[in-house]
């Protein structure tokens, strides 16, 4: 028989780890070259990974929901379909003697393998079996990304039990050891007593109890709270289970209120002129470049010419160091599903500044299109240095949104709508007119941002989006 492996892909630079989360074929089932063999997600990214090699699915390795580190094998398929055929019924998958007792951490977030007999093996030669198994009682998991690391930079267990984790249920996470190795390891040295020389006879120094030593907890990774109770009346109730997706914009969610000082500002804009120029040129626009002429470039562009004025808003937070970017990449916030109920993901566009309002267009239209096709690549919703998200396509006029971690900053553009304003004419007289108007919110990190500076920068914004008109070239 020829048996080949399907491994866990790498489906971008900084990505170690992905998540099974529905096996699209089971065990005997025969599958073509490149047909879907299951799905898995990368952050916010679902992702197919097609079968390498046509045959039979002789094993599967990791159940559901599992975290498998990228380049292990998760599946094997027969290529000799005669042998596969008459080959034994595939052995049940034995139970994981590694999971601890308690109910409450059997959610399989660290890889284990489905089939005994054949254990994944980590670079260095261990495998995820015999990592997990070196687990204390306290039933904590650890996937093979975090196990690899700690083993690489000499990290006990003991240490790694008192490290804060921010994952899903409380699971610690690479960037938590990760942020951990960069405080200095502070509880190696406050949680960890050293052991007294068995040469030295003198009587040794009372260790403090572990539950005494203070706990750092790195700038970017809080402790997560404990979870509140929530009592209901099952019989007129409906549960839902959260998706890979929902449970991870809530993570990012909570981690950003947690990791910056979110303050809200709101300007409103004069785009009479910007309305007029989108109805003036959409037909040709669309005749000439095969898209749709929206507001959304507009705003990409205004942003991109601001941000070059206000660099502070195009920045990260690390520790007391701030990081800008001199180059400007723009997340585009895109709802899903109907009415948005299928989350919402924020891919974004590279090298914004060096695009004018037609490669602007074209990149939001195809992101766009690619996000609710669920087709995007995981690089292609990392690295953003702001976020737009326009909640005015649901007709809300402003909101105070959360800012995207690592950025320091996030606009929100309202719905345009026209309304009597009072405007001053040119011989300084006073007049009601009916004029499209629309808010513009900005939540940024008042750690490194003042209000007086986001002020500025929305008023310097505001002044671009008026500025646009039917003679403005495209």
């Amino acid at each position: 028989m020829a048996k080949i492996d399907v491994v866990m892909p790498k489906m971008g630079e900084s990505l170690m780890e992905g998540t099974i989360i529905e096996w699209l074929k089971k065990v005997g089932d025969p599958v073509q070259k490149d047909e879907n063999l299951l799905r898995i997600a990368t952050d916010k990214v679902d992702t197919d990974v097609p079968a390498p090699e046509s045959g039979i699915v002789a094993e599967i390795l990791y159940p559901e929901n599992t975290t498998v580190a990228v380049g292990l094998p998760i599946a094997r398929i027969e290529t000799d379909v005669s042998a596969a055929v008459t080959s034994s019924a595939p052995e049940p998958s034995p139970t994981v003697s590694t999971a601890p007792t308690s109910n409450t951490q059997a959610e399989t977030s660290v890889a284990s393998p489905a089939e005994g007999s054949a254990a994944p093996v980590h670079g260095n030669g261990q495998t995820v079996s015999a990592a997990v198994s070196t687990a204390p009682e306290s039933g904590r998991f650890y996937s093979p990304v975090v196990m690899q690391i700690a083993q690489t930079e000499g990290i006990s267990m003991q240490e790694l039990e008192q490290i804060p984790g921010t994952g899903i249920g409380g699971r610690v996470t690479k960037s938590d050891v990760l942020n951990y190795l960069k405080s200095g390891r502070v509880l190696a040295k406050t949680a960890v007593p050293s052991a007294p020389a068995p040469a030295v006879e003198r009587q040794p120094e009372p260790a403090a109890p572990p539950a005494a030593a203070p706990l750092p907890t790195a700038p970017t990774a809080p402790v997560p709270h404990k979870p509140i109770s929530v009592s209901y009346d099952a019989s007129r109730s409906e549960v839902i289970q959260m998706d890979n997706m929902r449970r991870l914009i809530a993570e990012h969610m909570v981690r950003s209120k947690q990791t910056s000082a979110h303050v809200t500002s709101v300007s409103e804009a004069d785009v009479t002129g910007l309305v007029r120029l989108v109805k003036a040129k959409k037909a040709s626009f669309e005749a000439a470049n095969g898209i749709k002429l929206t507001y959304t470039p507009f705003f990409i562009d205004a942003v991109v010419k601001t941000l070059k004025q206000f660099p502070m808003l195009n920045a990260s937070v690390d520790g007391d160091k701030i990081i800008l970017k001199k180059y400007i990449n723009i997340g585009i916030a895109v709802a899903l599903g109907e009415r948005g109920e299928g989350g919402l993901i924020v891919p974004v566009i590279k090298g914004a500044d060096e695009k004018n309002i037609v490669g602007l267009a074209r990149a939001v239209q195809d992101l766009a299109s690619r996000a609710r096709s669920k087709k995007l690549l995981p690089d292609e919703i990392q690295g953003g240095t702001f976020t737009i998200t326009n909640y005015g396509t649901a007709g809300n006029l402003f909101g105070a949104p959360i800012i995207n971690q690592p950025q320091v900053a996030i606009l929100g553009t309202g719905a345009i709508v026209k309304r009597p304003v009072v405007k001053t004419m040119p011989d300084d007289s006073d007049a009601i007119v009916i004029r499209s108007m629309m808010y513009v919110s900005l939540s940024y990190d008042h750690r490194i941002i003042d209000g007086a500076l986001a002020g500025f920068f929305l008023q310097s914004l505001v002044a671009q989006l008026e500025s646009y008109n039917e003679h403005t070239p495209l």
